[in-house]
C-alpha cells in the first residue's frame, strides 16, 4: 500500500553542520574512488507505523525497514533472486524443501551474532495467531521448520508453493530482542535492531526518522553516513523544500515534472513505468456496493482518459486489472469498461433509481444516491482524481462527497476497520504475481489487505492454484484468468498505471534505474568530498 499541514517551514537538521552548498551541481561527474560522508535527506508524506517488517503494512514503514533489516534473499537489479542473509540455498527436486545456508559472521546492530535461531523465531512469529501480521498465510504453508545448525535451516512445505523463495525476502528479526514481552507492542517496534546497511538512531513522531551507516554491514559499510527521513505531509510543501535544496529526493507530480525545469538544475530527473496502480475500491459489505450492477454503472460513468490527461498529464495509462503492463501476468486482451454515461444511467434506472423534480441527483424511496469517497492527505494526484470522479459521477445522478484524511488515521481508523464507503488508494506490487493477500476471501480481517471484503470462490481457487504451480506458462494462464475475472467483477475500478517521476540531488553518484527500480543499490551511493553538503558535527 502506498503512503503519506499547513504552512511552509524548513526544519533544522539537528546534528549536522551545513556547508551551505546550494549552488550549481549541474556539472558533477563521477570520478575517482567512492568516498564516505554526507547525509541523504529523504522525504515522505506519511510517518511510519511499525519499524518491524512483520507488522508493517504501509510504505513509509517499508522505506525504513528496507534499510534496517535483511531477508534471507533479495532481488538484484534485474529482479533475479539473489543472496542476502542466506549466502546460498538448495531446493529439492519436488520443490517442497528449501535448505538455506546462512552467512557466517553477520552481526545484529547491537553486536550480537545472527544465527539460524533468529530465522526460526521470525517464522514462529509469522504463524503466531496472536501476532497482528497480514503476511501469515504465506508461512502457514510450511509443514516443518528445522534448524540444522547455527547457520543452516531446512524448510519443508505441505504443498508446492511457487513464491516460496521470494517469501523469504521478509526481514528477519532478532530473537534476543523480541523474545520477552508482547510482540505487538514491543519497544523495538519503535527502536529497531536489524542487520541492514543502516542502523536506527532516532524517531520523532510526525517529524523525522534518523538512521546511520552500519560499519559492520556484511556487504560493506554504506558510503553515506546518515539517512534522514523527513515527514512532510503535503506534496506542495515537499516541492518547496526541494526548491530550497533542503531535501535530496522527491516523487514529483506530473505538473511539477513538466512545469518547473529551472528547479531541477541541482537534481537528476528519472522517468519510468511504476510497478503499481491506483484504484477506486468499494466496501462490499455496504448494500449499495454489494450489487455488481451498481459497480458496473460506476465503471461506465468514469472517463479514465480525462483522469489521465487531467491528473497525470498523459504520464500513465488506463488500468484494466491488478497487474501492470510490465508484469508477465498482465493480460493485454482484457477489455476495459467503455466510458458510456448513458449506459451507466440506464443501469441505475433499472435498479430503481430515478430523477425527480429539479434535483439532478437520482433518488429511490425518497433517498438520494449519495456516498463518500475517502483518500489520504498530502497526495495531490489522489485528491484531484477524487474531484474528477465527483464531477463525472454527478453527470449520471450520483452525488459523491470527498473526505481527505491524515495518513495514520486513514490507514488505522478507516481502512483497517472498514470504516468507509469507497476509497481511492494505490498498490505498489511484488514482482511475483501472487496476490492471495489482496483478493482471497480468507484475508479480510482487521489489518489484512482484503479490506473491501471481496469474496469469489473461483478467484480463491485460482489464487491457490497459482501458488501451487511452478511452470511459468501455466501460472501465466492462471493469473490471466484472475485478471479477467477481477476486471469483470469490478471489486475495484482499476483507474490508472502511473509513471514514477523521482528526482535525486546530483551530488549523489550511483542512482541507476533498473528493472528492480531506482534504489536497488542505495548502500553503494556516494558523494565526493568536494561536493558533500553536510558534515556530522554533533548529535
Amino acid at each position: 500500500m502506498k503512503n503519506k499541514l499547513f504552512f511552509f517551514a524548513v526544519l533544522p537538521l539537528i546534528g549536522f553542520l551545513s556547508c551551505s552548498k546550494t549552488g550549481d551541481y549541474s556539472k558533477i561527474k563521477a570520478a575517482g574512488e567512492p568516498e564516505h560522508g554526507d547525509v541523504y535527506v529523504a522525504s515522505s508524506i506519511g510517518d511510519a507505523s511499525y519499524l518491524n517488517p512483520i507488522l508493517a503494512t504501509d510504505s513509509a514503514s517499508g522505506d525504513i525497514n528496507g534499510l534496517v533489516y535483511n531477508g534471507l534473499v533479495k532481488y538484484d537489479k534485474d529482479i533475479n533472486v539473489a543472496p542476502s542473509l542466506a549466502e546460498s540455498w538448495k531446493i529439492s527436486k519436488d520443490g517442497l524443501k528449501i535448505t538455506f545456508y546462512l552467512r557466517k559472521g553477520v552481526k545484529w546492530h547491537d553486536g550480537r551474532p545472527f544465527t539460524a535461531d533468529d530465522v526460526e523465531f521470525t517464522f514462529r512469529k509469522l504463524v503466531d495467531p496472536d501476532v497482528r501480521t497480514p503476511y501469515g498465510s504465506d508461512y502457514m504453508l510450511v509443514k516443518n521448520f528445522r534448524v540444522i545448525d547455527r547457520h543452516t535451516v531446512e524448510i519443508t512445505y505441505k504443498e508446492p508453493f511457487a513464491p516460496a523463495i521470494e517469501s523469504w525476502m521478509m526481514g528477519i528479526l532478532p530473537k534476543h530482542v523480541f523474545r520477552r514481552g508482547d510482540f505487538n507492542s514491543n519497544p523495538a517496534n519503535r527502536s529497531p535492531v536489524g542487520t541492514g546497511p543502516f542502523r536506527f538512531r532516532e524517531w520523532k513522531t510526525d517529524e523525522k526518522i534518523v538512521l546511520e551507516a552500519n560499519p559492520d554491514y556484511f556487504e560493506g559499510r554504506p558510503y553515506i553516513d546518515r539517512y534522514y527521513y523527513r515527514i512532510i505531509p503535503d506534496q506542495a510543501v515537499q516541492f518547496l523544500e526541494l526548491r530550497n535544496q533542503s531535501i535530496d529526493e522527491m516523487g514529483l507530480t506530473p505538473d511539477q515534472w513538466k512545469a518547473y525545469p529551472e528547479f531541477f538544475r541541482a537534481y537528476n530527473k528519472f522517468r519510468y513505468p511504476s510497478f503499481s496502480y491506483t484504484y477506486l475500491a468499494f466496501n462490499l459489505k455496504k448494500p449499495l456496493f454489494a450489487d455488481k450492477r451498481f459497480r458496473q454503472a460506476i465503471a461506465h460513468a468514469i472517463d479514465k482518459k480525462e483522469i489521465i490527461d487531467g491528473v497525470l498529464l498523459g504520464m500513465g495509462r488506463p488500468a484494466t486489472g491488478p497487474y501492470p503492463p510490465s508484469s508477465w501476468a498482465y493480460d493485454d486482451a482484457v477489455k476495459d469498461h467503455a466510458y458510456d454515461p448513458e449506459k451507466a444511467e440506464k443501469i441505475l434506472t433499472g435498479l430503481g433509481w430515478s430523477r425527480r423534480g429539479k434535483d439532478d441527483i437520482l433518488k429511490k424511496d425518497g433517498k438520494p444516491l449519495e456516498f463518500t469517497v475517502i483518500t489520504n492527505q498530502g497526495n495531490k494526484l489522489r485528491s484531484l482524481t477524487a474531484e474528477i470522479l465527483q464531477a463525472q459521477l454527478r453527470k449520471v445522478g450520483i452525488k459523491i462527497n470527498i473526505r481527505i484524511i491524515e495518513w495514520s488515521s486513514f490507514i488505522h481508523q478507516f481502512v483497517d476497520k472498514k470504516n468507509f464507503d469507497a476509497i481511492i488508494l494505490g498498490w505498489s506490487l511484488s514482482r511475483d504475481p501472487d496476490q492471495y493477500l489482496i483478493w482471497h476471501s480468507g484475508q479480510t480481517g482487521e489489518g489484512q489487505y482484503n479490506f473491501i471484503s471481496y469474496s469469489n470462490g473461483e478467484i480463491d481457487k485460482l489464487l491457490i492454484e497459482g501458488r501451487r504451480t511452478f511452470d511459468v506458462k501455466k501460472r501465466k494462464n492462471i493469473y490471466n484468468k484472475v485478471h479477467r475475472i477481477l476486471a469483470g467483477d469490478i471489486p475495484y475500478v482499476f483507474l490508472y498505471y502511473p509513471e514514477s517521476l523521482p528526482v535525486i540531488h546530483k551530488r549523489f553518484i550511483g542512482p541507476e534505474v533498473a528493472p528492480a527500480g531506482l534504489g536497488w543499490n542505495f548502500h553503494k551511493w556516494w558523494v565526493s568530498k568536494s561536493n558533500q553538503k553536510y558534515v556530522l558535527e554533533r548529535y
